[in-house]
């Protein structure tokens, strides 16, 4: 069998990776990564996917190990070239349909609820999906039973003893394959590898948030999570109603993940203890509690929208109190500082993971991953999930836990690997790039990207001039416009003197017999090019516009 990672290696997000038996391929999970700072005007990067292209007649399905966006957010753009059923828990799968109604692809795909410990036969071998706990409800590692033996992929977990819904994670199900057939490959969950001890359970912020709350009295309390994270969701629901108020929810994603984890019986929320966010004005404010989006910062979140002024739903009130119940995934840290910087300008209070203990994370810290070694103990070990630093700490785990070293595989995107009869080694690479996303653009290009960071560090130049090719002249003075290079009012002597420049390139080329406007244009562009560098020691983009007349 054979596994090729096409994300989430080296890296939070974009998870997803091909398990392979008998020349058929299983997909992993199908996620998305949210852009970095020098990716201008991209909205999502997505997994290459022109693997899975190459070869979809061999693609018999999607398996998902939970709900999150990192896991389930490519699921619309891949089903716009392959047609394959998708399997996961009912939350995983409902969670996902919502993308991909929106992208108007849902006949394109079957969406397959499984339950707790059940076993299926899903293209070349059979899946077994294993509850976990996680921060979001209803998570799975998943065994794949195979020619090979079991293939264990822990998925996103921790250990927690008292989760919220009493759901924990398998360990006696590990224990069970490692002692029955035996766990040939353990891919493992390598978020907080670096993090010594064991991750604090989510049942913590509950108490935190009790205290919270009994601490401000006649205090407008509003705390923003993740729409996902359906347990904090419920902790904050019973803090605010056992000091006597009511709840709001704001945030387009916030009220559909509510609404469907409501239905499926996951939330547990009195129809009485719910009131309009359009009513919350008319509520003494010791008498409301609204829960939000925006946790991470996101420009257009209803958190964002609040802390400017621009939520039209709901203001910002000096003395309110506004509790951020999570932590920035990396990168995220200045659009969340910026946040609570403007939340303070509105008089708010605010209490974050820094300030107090309000947010716990859904993976496992060292304790925990040397325990489900233990109970596991793999013939062979790949960390995943998590940036290289993570996944190296997370090697050196395994080492330490008696996986020989020689089966233990640091891996990146795009690289295979292969488990026969001799163990895992290496097979290869496939593409493994970045596709980014813009609007509904998918792939916008690297050479687009440059220019974007081109324009963002040195700005632009445009040169526009006429010319006669007959009379070899140039007509009337040429035109300087420039954006983002020097500011036009406060530079007309240097724009003036570029002109002067452009109009002596265009008559010294049209001398020498040059009659194109193209290369008048290359011409043009050369020259400006060495102005503008010899001036302000810039790079801007040139951009030559000749006409002739």
């Amino acid at each position: 069998m054979r596994v090729v990672f096409l994300g989430g290696l080296g890296e939070i997000g974009r998870n997803c990776a091909c398990i392979e038996v008998d020349g058929r391929i299983l997909v992993l999970d199908c996620g998305i990564m949210f852009p970095d700072p020098d990716m201008p005007g991209v909205d999502l990067v997505l997994p290459d996917f022109s693997y899975l292209h190459e070869h979809a007649e061999r693609v018999d399905a999607v398996v998902l190990t939970h709900g999150h966006e990192d896991h389930t957010g490519g699921l619309a753009f891949l089903l716009r070239d392959l047609s394959v059923p998708i399997y996961g828990s009912q939350l995983s799968v409902s969670l996902a349909s919502s993308r991909i109604r929106e992208a108007g692809l849902l006949e394109r795909t079957e969406l397959i609820a499984v339950s707790d410990g059940e076993r299926r036969r899903i293209g070349p071998c059979e899946v077994e999906f294993i509850p976990v706990t996680h921060s979001v409800p209803h998570s799975y590692a998943l065994a794949f039973h195979t020619p090979q033996g079991v293939i264990l992929h822990s998925g996103d977990f921790k250990l927690d003893l008292q989760p919220v819904d009493g759901r924990r994670t398998d360990l006696a199900r590990f224990g069970a394959l490692a002692e029955g057939p035996g766990i040939r490959l353990l891919l493992c969950d390598s978020t907080n590898a670096e993090e010594p001890g064991f991750t604090p359970s989510e049942s913590t912020v509950g108490e935190t948030l009790r205290q919270l709350f009994e601490a401000r009295p006649g205090r407008r309390i509003l705390v923003a999570c993740f729409a996902s994270h359906l347990h904090r969701v419920q902790q904050i629901v019973d803090a605010a109603v056992a000091n006597g108020r009511r709840v709001a929810f704001l945030g387009r994603s916030m009220l559909q993940n509510v609404e469907l984890s409501r239905s499926l019986g996951i939330l547990r929320i009195d129809d009485e203890a719910i009131v309009d966010i359009d009513r919350v004005a008319g509520l003494e404010p010791g008498q409301v509690c609204v829960i939000s989006t925006g946790s991470q910062g996101e420009p257009m979140s209803a958190l964002s929208l609040m802390a400017t002024g621009e939520n039209k739903r709901m203001q910002i009130e000096p003395d309110d109190v506004v509790v951020i119940s999570a932590h920035p995934i990396p990168g995220n840290e200045w659009s969340v500082g910026r946040v609570i910087d403007q939340l303070h300008r509105r008089g708010a209070e605010v209490i974050h993971s820094g300030k107090a203990p309000v947010h716990v994370s859904g993976h496992a810290r060292q304790g925990e991953l040397r325990t489900l070694l233990s109970v596991t103990t793999p013939a062979a070990f790949v960390p995943v999930h998590g940036e290289y630093r993570h996944m190296a700490h997370n090697a050196e785990l395994a080492v330490s836990m008696g996986v020989p070293r020689d089966q233990v595989l640091l891996c990146e995107d795009g690289d295979a690997v292969v488990l026969d009869e001799d163990g895992l080694r290496r097979d290869g690479s496939v593409p493994a790039g970045y596709l980014y996303v813009d609007g509904n653009v998918g792939d916008v290009g690297h050479g687009v990207l440059r220019d974007r960071r081109m324009l963002a560090d040195e700005g632009v130049v445009m040169v526009v001039a006429n010319v006669d090719l007959h009379s070899t002249q140039v007509v009337g003075s040429p035109r300087v416009i420039t954006r983002g290079w020097v500011h036009a009012p406060e530079a007309e002597d240097l724009l003036e003197e570029a002109a002067s420049v452009v109009a002596e390139t265009l008559a010294k080329t049209m001398a020498d017999g040059a009659r194109d406007v193209e290369v008048l244009g290359r011409a043009l562009r050369r020259a400006l090019g060495a102005f503008v560098s010899d001036r302000t020691r810039r790079r801007p983009l040139i951009i030559p516009v000749v006409l002739a007349v």
